[in-house]
């Protein structure tokens, strides 16, 4: 699998240069949202531009209210800019996807079905062949660590876990694209460590393309090859930080690595002076 340091450097170039193997899997080009609110209006995203590469993993930081989730529904084709162009894979989106893996904060979970039977949801929706899916379950909850708790209901799992079946959900369809907005906030410190190394070893088997939103400095860095900054509202990225970390990462070797203390460090500087982030 192609790096995210070599993609990140052909789509910071000529987008020209950005066709064939190495086109973009995600683009959001000069981008505005406003929002009627009560009798005002609302700029929630200013000129806002942001390219992910085929298989790389992106992150978005930035203060709360700036517009990093609008910025996930505009590529899921949950909303549409009120100028600008979106796009998946050069296909301009019109519409909602159904290319797309979508992973929310909470895990939403269907209390009278099995952590099985959640991920079968997917397999429901889109009909898919019945042998195909099952196939593609055991594999993903193999790869995720679910193996023995496929039988539990939700309330017999803990906020990990729960995490670990809506992953599954997003990725039985084998998505290009997995949009994740703030996944892992709800959950305790060390549940948090432990998904945020698990969703990059994922990540790292699969290729799948992955565009992130986190409040956590330390997760971005982690986690991505590059980190997108946004501003206050309206938002827009003010700088894109390539993450100097070898793809695959040992959580504790990270965290002391002099390259993530450098980019945590300037990803706080930026946000300090655009007023902080939660």
């Amino acid at each position: 699998m192609t790096g995210a340091h070599d993609q990140a450097g052909v789509l910071d170039g000529d987008p020209a240069a950005a066709d064939g193997a190495t086109a973009a899997a995600v683009r959001i080009e000069d981008v505005s949202v406003r929002f009627r609110a009560r009798k005002t209006e609302v700029l929630a995203l200013d000129d806002t531009t942001l390219r992910v590469g085929r298989g790389e993993f992106v992150a978005i930081a930035g203060p709360s209210g700036c517009g990093k989730s609008t910025l996930l529904k505009l590529a899921a084709g949950l909303l549409r800019p009120s100028s600008g162009t979106v796009s998946l894979f050069d296909s301009e989106v019109t519409g909602p996807r159904a290319d797309i893996g979508y992973v929310f904060q909470r895990a939403a979970l269907l209390e009278w079905r099995t952590a099985r039977r959640n991920i079968a949801i997917q397999a429901e929706i889109r009909r898919m062949d019945t042998g195909a899916a099952n196939r593609r379950i055991d594999e993903l909850i193999e790869m995720t660590g679910l193996a023995g708790f496929e039988d539990a209901y939700p309330h017999e799992l803990s906020g990990g876990m729960q995490q670990r079946v809506a992953l599954c959900r997003a990725l039985l369809h084998r998505p290009p694209v997995l949009l994740m907005d703030e996944p892992f906030g709800a959950l305790d410190a060390l549940t948090r460590e432990q998904m945020n190394v698990e969703l990059h070893r994922i990540w790292r088997e699969t290729g799948t393309t992955i565009l992130l939103v986190t409040h956590s400095i330390a997760e971005a860095v982690y986690l991505a090859g590059r980190v997108a900054v946004m501003s206050a509202r309206p938002g827009r990225v003010i700088e894109t930080l390539d993450i100097e970390l070898p793809d695959q990462r040992d959580y504790a070797a990270t965290m002391s690595d002099p390259a993530f203390a450098a980019a945590t460090n300037r990803i706080r500087r930026l946000l300090g002076a655009e007023g902080g982030i939660d």
